[in-house]
């Protein structure tokens, strides 16, 4: 089933299709992938989900295929959009910076650096669930860091052998499904939560020779 999914940078995709995967329903339609792009300042249940959802579509420029970037990848089934991933520069998120202290447990190195990206969000649309597309997500997320010149990708996934994990934790993908796409653990800073990572060392030397 997985030979069936293409998975396309965000700004390839049409608003359209994007607003089908979150949905119109449930959490991820509440979220609208917001929790970790806060402003200082700003809390979450300040704005309302269709300021959300603007947000959501001015970060991933929708429908612009000229854009200079985004801020995630869309997963198809066939013509079908059926999938999700935040994946950008790890200092855009503020809120994972600033706010959420567990992915910080146990390290100690620069939050700002640029190089290194973060995968955040995983989502699967209701219905297509259990058909690999998480894993194809998580697999491109590390082609779509490593080809824009990132030294190395982390997400800080969930252990879901432990016991029943909620959607506000899941929503950050799973410890098996990064392992499948490369990451391994760095840290455990939780029962439940492992930080991974995969470096690429020859990352921007890959990106230049790409844009040449």
């Amino acid at each position: 089933m997985t030979d069936a999914i293409r998975v396309a940078p965000a700004n390839e995709a049409s608003w359209e299709d994007l607003a089908a995967v979150f949905g119109t329903r449930g959490t991820a339609a509440v979220c609208y992938c917001q929790r970790y792009k806060l402003q200082p300042g700003e809390a979450f249940k300040t704005f309302p989900p269709k300021e959300r959802a603007s947000r959501l579509r001015e970060q991933t420029h929708a429908g612009q295929r000229q854009a200079d970037g985004t801020t995630g990848l869309v997963a198809y089934l066939g013509d079908d959009p059926v999938g999700w991933c935040a994946v950008e520069p790890r200092p855009a998120y503020f809120g994972l910076l600033r706010v959420y202290k567990t992915p910080w447990e146990g390290r100690n190195e620069d939050k700002a650096d640029d190089g290194i990206w973060s995968a955040t969000c995983v989502l699967v649309r209701a219905g297509y669930r259990q058909r690999g597309i998480a894993y194809a997500l998580a697999r491109a997320a590390v082609d779509h860091a490593r080809l824009n010149g990132a030294r190395a990708l982390e997400a800080y996934a969930m252990r879901t052998e432990v016991g029943e994990v909620t959607w506000d934790e899941i929503h950050v993908g799973a410890e098996s499904v990064f392992a499948a796409a490369g990451l391994r653990p760095v840290s455990h800073p939780g029962k439940r939560r492992v930080v991974m990572r995969i470096e690429f060392p020859e990352g921007r030397d890959e990106a230049a020779r790409a844009m040449a």
